[in-house]
């Protein structure tokens, strides 16, 4: 061999992941920048198939792509930067997260990277924040374990592989953009047809307070993808697209992230959801069951956010304690920190009733179905809450002088905007917090945090 020959890079390790459907993601990568080598991929996470889309030093020439230029990356200790890349030349699409860890001993600028065909670049783009937010966190674990010298590959496939899960099954089961009110409950001659009165009316009720995020449970799958698209018609397009119908032969796990997904029940009857995976959903969630009737929410948007907080630094704080780089069972990791006991019972009955969707769904059924009546009154009453929503938001600018001060005339405002009844204030609150983030919590926050650092206080003696 002669001496000018560059040394042969190393096979890169591999996992072939098997999915259920077609997955529209070509591959996912976790490279690294090597001081003396450059870019170097380190591990490849591909959909198992017969019909090879991208060989592996075309997966590892993408991955490369990513890292070059980071060399001088200027950052923030902990930061994450997200970058996205059209190479039309290769007819792909690469999302890469950029960020620092420690590997071999040695600090490296990293990159955990999802690479699709431009083709499927609609079908990505209303999802990516879903993906982002799931990786990001898997980021956070990952630099723990790679501070402590453990292998990051088995932390990444705890994250990795759901998210190829959720893209395989959102391309085959997502909720269309456009639905068509005969398919929902909406269309019925009465309100009774498919279900009690105030079952739809709670169900839409807690779905609008939860800021339209809900998993409708069941054991027919007609049923549950029914209420789902009725739930959908209160979303808009983008967020329809990021809500899936339940399948008819195999349940889906629940996903993080998603507004409305159907999910069915098993074989005994019953469906057992994830503590984590529900508590890091970005909104508060409403949880339906079709079967029995009942409709259950987490805590508004303020108190969601806190509590997720809170086992987030339990959950990283766990890890960094462990003793090993054994598995830990990430709904075990609440047992693991005594200073954080969320309640585990975290859904519980609708609180507040209100008044606009008990008459919205009073009206609507005195229209004659089958028409496009029943769909230009939906609009209307969406419309007539968006404004709502926005009248509220500019009477919390007035009031605070755009945030300058704090916000103390709760009372004043209900009267004024004509909310004095709890349930009507949660909903144009909820959709409010999804048209300006935050809002629950300058709202409400302060309060709250007060009442739980004394029921704390209270509970240590």
């Amino acid at each position: 061999m002669s001496s000018g020959c560059p040394p042969q890079s190393p096979a890169v390790a591999k996992t072939e992941v098997v999915l259920k459907g077609k997955s529209p993601l070509l591959a996912a990568t976790f490279a690294y920048w090597d001081n003396i080598l450059g870019p170097r991929v380190r591990h490849i996470w591909a959909p198992k198939s017969e019909q090879v889309l991208l060989s592996d030093g075309e997966i590892t020439f993408l991955a490369n792509h990513t890292l070059n230029g980071e060399i001088l990356r200027s950052a923030e200790c902990g930061a994450v930067d997200v970058k996205f890349f059209v190479l039309a030349e290769k007819g792909v699409i690469i999302v890469s997260l950029i960020f620092d860890g420690d590997l071999k001993g040695d600090k490296n600028t990293c990159a955990l990277s999802i690479i699709l065909p431009q083709t499927e670049l609609s079908f990505y783009l209303p999802l990516h924040t879903v993906c982002v937010e799931r990786l990001k966190h898997i980021i956070r674990k990952g630099r723990i374990w790679m501070q402590k010298g453990y292998n990051i590959i088995s932390v990444l496939n705890t994250e990795i592989i759901p998210i190829m899960d959720l893209l395989s099954s959102m391309k085959t089961h997502s909720v269309p953009e456009h639905i068509d009110i005969k398919d929902t409950v909406l269309n019925d001659d009465d309100i009774g047809d498919s279900c009690h009165e105030d079952f739809l009316h709670k169900a839409i009720s807690s779905h609008l307070q939860t800021c339209g995020c809900s998993i409708v449970v069941g054991s027919n799958p007609e049923k549950v993808n029914k209420i789902v698209r009725t739930l959908c018609l209160f979303l808009t397009p983008a967020e329809r697209k990021c809500s899936r119908l339940c399948g008819g032969e195999s349940s889906f796990r629940y996903d993080t992230g998603l507004f409305v997904q159907g999910l069915l029940k098993d074989a005994t009857g019953s469906f057992v959801l994830p503590f984590r995976q529900v508590l890091y959903s970005p909104y508060p969630t409403t949880h339906i069951d079709v079967d029995i009737n009942t409709v259950k929410q987490m805590p508004p948007c303020h108190e969601h956010i806190y509590n997720q907080r809170r086992y987030m630094r339990s959950e990283l704080s766990a890890l960094w304690k462990a003793a090993s780089d054994e598995e830990i069972t990430p709904d075990t990791i609440i047992l693991a920190d005594e200073t954080f006991t969320p309640d585990l019972n975290i859904f519980q009955d609708v609180m507040h009733k209100d008044t606009l969707v008990k008459s919205f769904l009073d009206q609507v059924f005195h229209l004659k179905p089958g028409l496009s009546l029943r769909s230009t009154f939906l609009a209307q009453f969406m419309l007539v809450l968006h404004r709502k929503a926005l009248t509220l938001l500019k009477y919390i600018d007035d009031e605070t002088q755009k945030g300058k001060k704090p916000f103390r005339s709760l009372r004043s405002l209900k009267t004024d905007l004509d909310l004095t009844v709890e349930g009507d204030l949660s909903i144009v609150m909820a959709l409010a917090e999804k048209l300006k983030s935050g809002l629950h919590t300058f709202v409400f926050g302060k309060p709250f945090y007060t009442s739980v650092q004394e029921r704390d206080v209270l509970m240590s003696f």
